[in-house]
């Protein structure tokens, strides 16, 4: 699976599942989620209440109601507690878990966000390497595309740092 990084707003990616970084209760929330589900409309937060919640470090997939992407999958990450509670392990289930869930659809394209890296307090050069690493290591059967999406430069520069990161190894 490719990896790219893009700088910009998630909603308006074509590709065919965007990542939402959702709470448990998969409700309307700020940052990255209240920026979804506002520009997918009403619709997703009543899909959204039907499926219930979604445990942290899972994923759950919704239409894609007002994106032009297809699906959406919510992925719950950890909150930032310190790193004594799993959040690392959370983090990288959160990511694979999308990436099963999109995959499992037939999705060849995948968009996320910097999960927990916002409200949820996750260090963003922790959450950019775990996010890296995960996604490096997964094999899906049809994705072949996979852009990490930085709301802004200094998200970007730590994706970027990432990847070299990697590259390096």
């Amino acid at each position: 699976m490719e990896l790219e990084i893009w700088l910009g707003d998630i909603t308006t990616l074509d590709v065919d599942a965007v990542v939402n970084a959702a709470n448990p209760q998969l409700a309307p929330g700020g940052g990255v989620c209240g920026a979804i589900h506002a520009a997918a409309g009403p619709g997703l937060a009543e899909e959204c209440r039907r499926i219930g919640g979604c445990a942290t470090g899972d994923a759950k997939v919704t239409g894609g109601h007002g994106l032009p992407a297809r699906w959406i999958v919510h992925a719950v990450g950890p909150v930032w507690q310190g790193g004594d509670a799993s959040e690392v392990e959370l983090l990288a289930s959160a990511y694979r878990r999308a990436v099963e869930e999109a995959d499992a659809l037939g999705a060849t394209s995948i968009a996320f966000p910097a999960i927990s890296t916002g409200i949820y307090g996750m260090p963003l050069d922790l959450a950019s390497e775990t996010a890296v690493g995960t996604l490096a290591r997964l094999e899906p059967r049809n994705l072949r595309r996979c852009v990490l999406v930085a709301f802004d430069d200094t998200t970007r520069a730590a994706l970027e740092a990432a990847v070299a990161a990697l590259e390096d190894r």
